[in-house]
């Protein structure tokens, strides 16, 4: 099994690289591979709606999107962490996910997903539901913890004295393990949940 990690944060040896690295040392227990990717510093620009991904099946914009399109389809689960900038994603994160999560058109069906978010002090809980968007209007399981998943930090390393926080990254972790075998073994017996032909609708006719 495998998961992907998006690390969110332009600062690659950050808090928030602390916290994914705490996730992956439980992922190597539960000989789960894991692989995390820089995305926060990468020229990642946001989706300009053209869509080219529905015939081309992947976006216009040959750029670090379309490289983690196959790790993410490989993966069983995804995990995607950020730093919290005004209540909200860092914005490349952001224009990442959109561009990804629209342009591929895999079945994302039953991936188990997590986001990890990291603050000096407020905005968690915002940028949390924020992430947690992409997994659920994609039939991906999202992974809980023992609290919603948040760790505290300035200054480099400062998230490791948040121990509360990195339990929850560890519990995480486990519980993200924990699904992926589950449904693994699920599809093994009865495959995956019969999907009904999907009806666009809007709010004028």
């Amino acid at each position: 099994m495998k998961v992907l990690l998006l690390n969110g944060s332009p600062r690659t040896d950050g808090n928030t690289a602390l916290a994914l690295r705490e996730m992956v040392k439980i992922f190597e227990g539960e000989g789960i591979e894991s692989e995390i990717v820089e995305v926060g510093k990468r020229d990642i620009r946001g989706c300009v709606a053209c869509g080219a991904c529905g015939r081309l099946g992947r976006c216009a914009f040959d750029d670090a999107v379309n490289e983690i399109a196959p790790k993410f389809e490989e993966a069983d689960g995804l995990v995607v962490a950020s730093p919290v900038y005004y209540a909200s994603a860092n914005a490349t994160l952001i224009a990442c996910l959109d561009r990804l999560f629209y342009s591929t058109h895999f079945d994302k069906t039953m991936k188990v997903g997590a986001c990890v978010v990291v603050a000096r002090r407020g905005g968690c809980s915002a940028t949390f539901d924020e992430l947690n968007k992409y997994f659920t209007i994609s039939g991906m399981p999202v992974a809980s913890s023992q609290y919603w998943n948040s760790a505290h930090g300035l200054g480099k390393g400062e998230a490791a004295l948040d121990e509360e926080g990195m339990q929850t990254m560890r519990t995480l972790a486990r519980n993200m393990a924990f699904l992926m075998k589950s449904i693994a073994l699920g599809k093994e017996q009865f495959g995956l949940p019969e999907r009904e032909p999907f009806k666009a609708t809007h709010f004028i006719r």
